[in-house]
């Protein structure tokens, strides 16, 4: 089996730091495979940071025609009942997670310049690991992920074309912290599905909770993700940049169209009352050994 890329599973770091490109006017799309060679240089690679790199749907496909898994696309944007999920699809996102913010920072300048000849920088955000490991909101964040020795089957595509990669979801939400901590504790419960201290799920939570709309059984199994969001912000502006790896990009859609209102029962993810979406996108991180094909 091809060899997923290490950072999507590696554990205990407490930094991270978000990079998304855009394709630079005239250049040609197959030069970006220059910029894998580039990523693996000692200056870039060394630091304490892991380094995990995906590629939009469009510029993987022009990358590698013939390792293309079923399913790739790119994000397209959701009109709910009354709630909006944007999309910002970009051509590659670059995820560093490591040992603090200044080796971090010092990490995403040398990724930027490396890529620079064929890519833009478009967006970015710092994030951090909430004592732990809780949202904002004060809600464990990840309860529903397998164990990390499980996780593999669940974020990476098994066989076939694709094979030892995950498709990637990202999305910067925006929190109304003051208006979710109006709330008494039980209502806040009832919005996530589980008891605010422990993480418990509730035995008797609303259909329109959290873990209502995103945990979805078919034929008796779980449809799962892996999740490896972190908070970011400041006093103006805080929220989660929510990360998950999945082997079907399928599994994404069908959630957001349950915390969305779209799939017909007139019920949404009360969530989304408290939080809003401002980009949206898709990603492919292929196998070390397709990325070493490309440098």
């Amino acid at each position: 089996m091809a060899t997923p890329q290490p950072g999507i599973f590696a554990q205990g770091t407490r930094s991270h730091y978000h990079l998304e490109f855009d394709l630079k006017a005239g250049v040609d799309p197959a030069a970006v495979a220059g910029c894998v060679e580039r990523l693996r240089e000692p200056a870039v690679t060394v630091g304490g940071a892991n380094l995990v790199v995906g590629f939009g749907p469009e510029l993987w496909r022009t990358l590698a025609p013939g390792d293309v898994p079923p399913g790739l696309g790119p994000f397209v944007a959701i009109e709910g009942d009354g709630r909006r999920a944007p999309a910002t699809q970009h051509d590659a996102w670059v995820w560093l997670h490591g040992t603090g913010p200044d080796v971090l920072l010092d990490m995403a300048r040398l990724v930027t310049v490396a890529l620079g000849p064929e890519l833009e920088l478009a967006a970015e955000q710092p994030c951090f690991v909430y004592r732990d490991s809780r949202d904002l909101t004060g809600f464990v964040d990840g309860t529903e992920n397998p164990p990390v020795e499980e996780a593999p089957e669940v974020a990476v595509v098994e066989d076939g074309p694709g094979a030892g990669g995950s498709h990637v979801i990202t999305m910067r939400w925006v929190h109304d912290l003051a208006a979710f901590d109006r709330l008494a504790v039980a209502d806040q419960e009832g919005v996530i599905g589980r008891t605010k201290p422990d993480s418990v799920e509730l035995d008797d939570k609303p259909a329109t909770a959290h873990i209502s709309r995103v945990v979805i059984e078919e034929d008796g199994e779980e449809l799962e993700i892996y999740r490896r969001s972190a908070p970011y912000g400041r006093v103006g502006e805080h929220g989660l940049y929510f990360v998950a790896f999945s082997a079907e990009r399928e599994r994404f859609d069908k959630m957001l169209a349950r915390m969305f209102g779209t799939t017909g029962d007139d019920l949404h993810d009360r969530l989304t009352d408290f939080s809003t979406p401002v980009s949206g996108s898709y990603y492919f991180a292929p196998s070390l050994q397709a990325l070493a094909g490309l440098a």
